[in-house]
């Protein structure tokens, strides 16, 4: 009889979403005239339609593969087209950061490979992780039964964790702007976490999936504008909520070359080949119209369209902050980051806010604990729903009795 993977079993029955959708189900089971007028800001799923020219690329590709010149099977390297590489570092470039075409590997999002780089490291490495965080990073190292270790992010640090050069750790994950919390590092604290990477001669895996809705210039938009990170990081990256692919699914990670790690036996083993060999056995790439559109992207009319999103959804985040402000609750995040993290008022938990949100107010939002024992207490909104349901959301919000 064949075995299983036990650790799978140390893991919460279900992602954090499925018992949301579930809470949400059987409210709607028990009031069924209120189905129509929940609002939900909790999954980070945006809501703007994708770009009209990123659209055009689309089936411009779509198109190419019906003739028999220009259709495309499997791609060689499974990396991605060059097209795309190029538009990808092209896109740093415009910020200073110089990647190379060839350090930059395609994905179909970046929670793939967020989840799937662990595959290239050993089950004994140590795996810290600030807290709270994104779900995936703990579950993924979780499921092969890796040591898993956490910086406390907390009101007190401004959910900005800080290294403690007293504990060791092999892999770090960091997120800025971070999901849940919203708050972001600046090259000072980025650096830091570098350094601490280099004197453990630990990797940082260093998810900048929104980077784009940045707005201060004392936060990097890439861990690789910080001295020091083509040593010690990959960055991962996501055109999810920066071009609306929640739904078309790509994304890209950059692996230096240099970056390297030393085997047993002592030999130097790059990271980027065993990478792409791990992803050559099971990956075969992201589809060539989909690439056609993420290169459209990054290109000037691309970026002019999809910036024109972004300031939706900072709007909303403008009017949740406000409202906030209004009624004196705390928060981070909202400017430089799509979410809101609010401290639950009157000491209540993040489930029971949730609770309460849900059945007195008709608004769905993320119960802070369900990322981490930090998160215990506080509360994520989201800034990628309508504009007339964020302003609704808001006067329910503000009309409650706390």
């Amino acid at each position: 009889m064949p075995t299983i993977n036990e650790n799978f079993l140390k893991l919460e029955k279900n992602y954090l979403f499925i018992n949301i959708a579930k809470k949400i189900n059987a409210f709607i089971e028990e009031n069924p005239d209120k189905k129509d007028n929940i609002i939900r800001m909790g999954i980070g799923d945006v809501t703007q339609p994708i770009a009209k020219c990123v659209i055009e690329a689309v089936k411009k590709g779509a198109d190419e593969m019906g003739v028999k010149e220009t259709f495309k099977g499997y791609e060689d390297s499974g990396a991605g087209y060059d097209f795309l590489k190029e538009a990808v570092s092209g896109y740093y470039d415009s910020f200073g950061v110089k990647i190379n075409a060839d350090e930059i590997r395609i994905n179909d999002g970046a929670k793939s490979d967020c989840g799937n780089i662990v595959d290239i490291f050993g089950d004994d490495n140590i795996v810290l992780i600030t807290d709270p965080a994104y779900p995936v990073y703990v579950d993924s190292n979780l499921m092969n039964g890796r040591k898993v270790i956490f910086a406390d992010a907390t009101e007190e640090n401004g959910f900005r964790a800080v290294p403690d050069k007293n504990v060791h750790a092999d892999l770090i994950y960091l997120c800025s702007p971070n999901n849940p919390t919203g708050a972001a590092f600046t090259y000072d604290e980025l650096k830091a976490w570098i350094d601490y990477a280099i004197d453990n001669r630990a990797i940082i895996i260093y998810d900048a999936a929104y980077e784009a809705f940045i707005t201060e210039d004392s936060i990097p938009r890439s861990i690789f504008a910080v001295e020091g990170a083509r040593q010690c990081a990959i960055e991962m990256c996501s055109l999810s909520k920066t071009a609306g692919f929640t739904g078309m699914r790509c994304g890209y990670t950059v692996i230096p070359n240099e970056l390297v790690v030393t085997a047993s036996d002592g030999t130097t083993v790059s990271i980027s080949q065993i990478w792409g060999r791990r992803q050559g056995s099971k990956f075969n790439g992201v589809s060539y119209p989909v690439q056609c559109g993420a290169a459209a992207v990054f290109s000037d009319e691309g970026q002019k369209q999809i910036k024109e999103n972004i300031k939706y959804y900072q709007q909303n985040a403008k009017v949740i902050a406000s409202t906030l402000d209004e009624m004196g609750i705390k928060y981070t995040g909202g400017k430089n980051s799509p979410y809101i993290w609010l401290k639950c008022p009157n000491g209540m938990d993040s489930w029971e806010f949730f609770d309460y949100l849900l059945k007195e107010a008709n608004v769905v939002g993320t119960p802070g604990s369900g990322f981490g024992k930090n998160g215990e207490g506080w509360f994520r909104l989201t800034a990628f729903g309508d504009k007339d349901k964020t302003v609704e959301a808001m006067k329910r919000i503000k009309n409650l009795k706390f």
